[in-house]
């Protein structure tokens, strides 16, 4: 490891700190501000401790001579396309536009996980609320009336005595039993959305969700159109910009279709020879996106082209984003009224029965 690599530290930094770092350095810059001042000035208002810490890092590097872009390699505060961006707005004297354009690219980024956040925070609080009811319930209530029908020597019908060994059981072990299951579900929920060899997994289930399909749908074209064009805009070629799209998604399907479309512009093709020659492409982008793609191609003005699409697909995402809770909502109703009726039956049906044997 040479000496360069070892006096450097990669920082974490939020994609908010990110964007106020390419932002505000651009304005800076923009001022004929020194990059050192501006870094200085940077440190000043940020409240990051580890953006602090990497603008430090980064001013000794600018101080020795290495080039902005390398600086913040190092430093490992910016994403791969803002690296990119920097290092052709160093190399084309651009350097203040592609910083613009790199927080717009953060900004965006950021809209486009917000979009599926809020998008999941809904029938997340409904499923998690009903299960904590639920739960409290079967441990503190259901045990209580076991006592009350054995005493009775009431019969039991199966679901009552499924409910009922349910809350006996919680009673009995639910101080272990509980955290062990909310255990399961965190590692179950890391499966299928944090570990990256079965990720593909927990997305499938995701794009199959009515309405939440919808939504990841448009949001990943949104990103296809914008992110593509604006870093072809500023001067990034079409094989960095795919690479760069790749890294920017965590859809591993759409990942897969990036990489493709970036091995056949490296062997020489075009969108209007790749896209035809990927089958899934169909299930991925519009076949009217595809079309206008194509048509920009031909006429010169792809990036331009991409940039509109990006815009139809983002006002799109708007509309199914707050359309999302009317379409889901029914299908948690239903899950909530499963969970009510069942334990309702399991009450019920037992002291049905002995009224019944009360009036024989």
């Amino acid at each position: 490891m040479n000496e360069y690599a070892t006096k450097h530290q990669r920082y974490r930094v939020s994609s908010k700190y990110r964007d106020y770092l390419a932002s505000n350095l651009a304005l800076l810059l923009n001022a004929a501000v020194p990059i050192q001042e501006a870094l200085d000035s940077l440190k000043e208002t940020s409240k990051s401790t580890n953006l602090n810490k990497a603008l430090d890092q980064m001013k000794r590097d600018i101080d020795e001579g290495v080039p902005l872009w390398k600086a913040l390699d190092s430093a490992g505060v910016a994403s791969q396309q803002t690296l990119a961006l920097v290092r052709i707005g160093e190399e084309s004297g651009r350097l203040v536009e592609n910083l613009r354009v790199a927080a717009q690219q953060e900004e965006k980024q950021q809209i486009f996980r917000a979009k599926v956040r809020s998008a999941m925070l809904y029938p997340s609080f409904v499923l998690g609320l009903t299960l904590v009811v639920g739960v409290s319930v079967a441990w503190f209530l259901l045990p209580r009336l076991a006592e009350t029908f054995d005493q009775l020597n009431v019969p039991l019908p199966p679901i009552s005595q499924v409910f009922i060994n349910l809350g006996l059981f919680l009673r009995d072990n639910g101080i272990w039993a509980v955290p062990a299951g909310l255990a399961g579900v965190s590692f179950l929920m890391y499966i299928l959305f944090g570990y990256a060899k079965t990720r593909s997994i927990g997305q499938a289930l995701l794009f199959r969700i009515p309405g939440v399909s919808r939504l990841l749908y448009e949001v990943e074209v949104a990103r296809f159109g914008y992110l593509l064009g604006t870093l072809m805009q500023a001067g990034l070629s079409v094989t960095q910009s795919l690479q760069s799209l790749h890294d920017a998604t965590a859809a591993l399907r759409y990942k897969k279709l990036y990489q493709k479309l970036r091995d056949g512009f490296e062997e020489g093709y075009s969108f209007h020879a790749v896209l035809p020659k990927y089958k899934a492409v169909k299930k991925l982008i519009p076949p009217p996106v595809q079309q206008m793609v194509m048509a920009g191609e031909r006429s010169g003005s792809l990036p331009e082209t991409l940039v509109s699409v990006g815009a139809i697909y983002e006002e799109k995402a708007d509309i199914s984003t707050q359309n999302l809770e009317a379409i889901l909502e029914p299908i948690l109703l239903i899950f909530v009224w499963l969970g009510v009726m069942g334990v309702a039956v399991a009450v019920i049906l037992p002291i049905y029965g002995l009224v019944g044997g009360l009036g024989a």
